[in-house]
C-alpha cells in the first residue's frame, strides 16, 4: 500500500459518526461520502458485562482477517440502545453459561439498530493498540481472525440499513488500524467452517461490503461483482445464537 493512500486513510477516519434508524436496505449505497468516521464503540462497562472467568489472551500482532457472522437470533424491530445492550448480555450469558466459555466469544457485536459494542474482554484496548485478542467465534482460526457478530438471522432477508452502515464503518476502522486490504481480509464464517453463517443473503453481500469499505478507505477502486443469490446447502440456525463452529482443538484457549 502506498504511503499516500495510507495518509489519506488516516485523515478520512478522523472524527465521530452519528447513526440512527433501522430501515431495511434499499438498492442505493447506504454509506454517503460524508460519513467517513471511526465508529462509536460501546464498552463492556456501558452494556454492563459480567466479569470474565479469566482475562482474554492478547497477542502482540494484528489479525489478518475480519470474519462476518450473524447472531442467529430474531430479526427484532426494537432498534434501541437498551435492546442492543440486552443482546450483548444475552450473548455473554449463553457463551459462558451454556457453552462454558470464559467470556463472550466475538470481539465486536453490531445490533440491528446500528449500535457497535465491545464483546470479549480487552478487545477494544487491543484494537486501539494494533494487537489481537484471541476470541471464540471461528473454529481453529481464532488466533488470527477478529469476529463481528451482526444481530439477526440473514438466510432470506437483508440486514437493516443501520446495521449495514455500522458494519461498513467498523470494517473500515479495523482495516485502517490493522493495515488490511478489505478485498482480502473481509470473509464470512462459512469461508472457514461448515456453517451457513452469516446467512445466504448477508454472505452474498460481502463483495458489496468490501467495495464500500475500500471506498471509505480511499483505496484502489477495484470492484467485485455481486454474488448471485444462492443457498448455502447447509442448515440454518438450529437454536438462538447457533451460528456454527466457533471453538476447536487448534484454538489457543478454552473460549
Amino acid at each position: 500500500m502506498s504511503e499516500a493512500i495510507r495518509l489519506n486513510r488516516r485523515g478520512v477516519l478522523k472524527g465521530a459518526a452519528t447513526l440512527t434508524g433501522g430501515a431495511l436496505l434499499g438498492a442505493a449505497p447506504v454509506l454517503p461520502s460524508a460519513a467517513l468516521a471511526a465508529p462509536r464503540v460501546y464498552t463492556r462497562a456501558e452494556w454492563k458485562a459480567r466479569a470474565p472467568r479469566r482475562a482474554a489472551t492478547v497477542l502482540n500482532r494484528a489479525p489478518d482477517h475480519i470474519v462476518v457472522h450473524h447472531t442467529a437470533s430474531a430479526n427484532t424491530t426494537n432498534y434501541s440502545r437498551q435492546a442492543a445492550f440486552s443482546l450483548s448480555r444475552a450473548i455473554q450469558k449463553y457463551h459462558m453459561d451454556t457453552n462454558g466459555w470464559d467470556d463472550t466469544g466475538q470481539q465486536l457485536t453490531i445490533s440491528r439498530g446500528g449500535y457497535l459494542m465491545e464483546g470479549r474482554n480487552r478487545s477494544l484496548a487491543a484494537i486501539q493498540a494494533g494487537n489481537h485478542v484471541v476470541g471464540a467465534h471461528t473454529l481453529n482460526h481464532n488466533d488470527h481472525t477478529i469476529g463481528i457478530e451482526n444481530e439477526g438471522t440473514y438466510m432470506t432477508v437483508q440486514p437493516t440499513a443501520a446495521l449495514w452502515t455500522r458494519l461498513v464503518e467498523t470494517c473500515a476502522w479495523l482495516c485502517d488500524v490493522y493495515d488490511l486490504d478489505p478485498f482480502d481480509a473481509i470473509v464470512g464464517h462459512r469461508d472457514y467452517n461448515a456453517t451457513a453463517c452469516p446467512g445466504d443473503v448477508l454472505y452474498a453481500m460481502l463483495p458489496r461490503l468490501r467495495n464500500e469499505v475500500a471506498g471509505v478507505l480511499s483505496a484502489e477502486r477495484r470492484r467485485q461483482p455481486p454474488m448471485a443469490f444462492r443457498r448455502s446447502g447447509l442448515p440454518g440456525p438450529r437454536f438462538r445464537f447457533d451460528h456454527g463452529p466457533a471453538l476447536g482443538p487448534e484454538d489457543p484457549n478454552r473460549g
